[in-house]
């Protein structure tokens, strides 16, 4: 089984540097265009399945990248990491070393790095289960994204993942499935 994984398209927010969170907002014109690229990569990758984050920028991702109707499957478990307070605030205004790090504290009213593994994980857990035959795609954002790197090559020693897994938007990555 081969698990591959891309980030939604560009968004307003996206080129603002805003803290998207759980903002449901579309893809932009930069955003159409990275996904209609997209597709031309995935048109070569034996895909069975797609499975999506049910946000507006990823659905709409999905379905513009989708160019051999494989079946997509929405599960709310693959949404953006919910920002809170910090949502819509700029880049540059959040200390982003204590956001994305598994120990902080720092900030309240928001998901946390662990809850975040505790929504993500199991998901990956039951494709490996359920699709174990299958080429799966998912379809989700960025804080989602490191998540699933982090469930496949460990939690930095730090617990800090800001640097990894990092995905651009509408970047393809693959994670071979044992």
């Amino acid at each position: 089984m081969d698990l591959y994984v891309i980030r939604h398209g560009r968004t307003n927010n996206n080129d603002k540097h805003l803290f998207n969170g759980r903002t449901d907002e579309d893809i932009n014109e930069t955003g159409i265009k990275q996904a209609k690229m997209a597709k031309e990569e995935l048109k070569s990758l034996p895909i069975n399945l797609i499975i999506c984050s049910p946000m507006k920028r990823t659905k709409h991702t999905a379905q513009i990248i989708n160019g051999k109707e494989i079946p997509i499957i929405y599960d709310e478990r693959l949404i953006e990491r919910d920002a809170g307070e910090l949502t819509l605030k700029p880049n540059e205004a959040v200390d982003r070393e204590a956001y994305w790090n598994y120990y902080s504290t720092k900030y309240k009213n928001l998901e946390t790095v662990p809850e975040l593994f505790r929504r993500v994980h199991p998901v990956l857990d039951e494709i490996q289960v359920k699709y174990k035959d299958k080429n799966i795609l998912l379809v989700t954002h960025n804080g989602v994204a490191r998540a699933i790197y982090a469930y496949f090559y460990g939690l930095p020693e730090d617990g800090n993942i800001r640097n990894i897994g990092v995905h651009e938007n509408c970047e393809i990555r693959k994670y071979e499935v044992k």
